[in-house]
């Protein structure tokens, strides 16, 4: 199922992106993979390595250049191109894990560092995004399932705030659903084409 989400221009949201084996097979690869414990929650970086406290992705002079994209995330971005998702193939990949009551501050995607699109895989665990336009105060939730695509691009991508509050369960029809370990695999594209050779 596709649909734009309305009250959030720009924002694309494919509920069964991912079907229940492939998201099994990702996580496996991302589960082999070595994780970065720096921040609060486990990361991985690949192809460029973003620097949170610089806000950049510029390369750290002390620190090791983030991997090459593997082929098993490699695969993920091309089908992104093939269905005109992003225009060419992603050059940098973000891996978050978040535990029930792990979250992110609303916040847009660096803007002089990634280009026009953003799109990320959920795995794992179902969990609520929150949307915020920064002028008027308009909310939007978007629950985000286990295999789904959201895809960020015009307004969604560079004027509104998007969050996932701290906590462990979100609002659900008949009561709150309970978090569990969800895991986003996020792609991009450098804004600089140059920085990504």
């Amino acid at each position: 199922m596709t649909h734009e989400a309305a009250a959030v221009p720009g924002l694309r949201y494919v509920a069964d992106w991912l079907a229940p084996d492939a998201c099994a097979a990702l996580l496996s690869h991302i589960d082999a993979a070595e994780w970065s414990t720096r921040l609060r929650r486990r990361v991985q970086h690949y192809g460029h390595r973003y620097d949170y406290g610089r806000r950049s992705v510029a390369a750290d002079p002390h620190g090791a250049p983030a991997p090459p994209i593997p082929e098993w995330l490699r695969e993920h971005a091309a089908r992104l191109v093939g269905e005109g998702v992003l225009d060419r193939a992603a050059d940098q990949v973000i891996i978050n894990e978040y535990q029930p009551g792990q979250g992110i501050s609303a916040h847009v995607d660096c803007v002089p560092c990634f280009g026009p699109v953003v799109a990320a895989i959920s795995l794992g665990s179902a969990c609520v995004m929150d949307f915020t336009h920064p002028e008027d105060g308009t909310k939007a939730a978007l629950p985000l399932a286990p295999g789904s695509l959201c895809a960020m691009t015009g307004p969604a991508r560079f004027t509104w705030r998007h969050a996932i509050a701290a906590r462990k369960s979100d609002p659900g029809a008949a009561a709150r659903i309970p978090r569990g370990r969800r895991v986003s695999v996020t792609f991009r594209t450098m804004a600089d084409p140059a920085a990504a050779r």
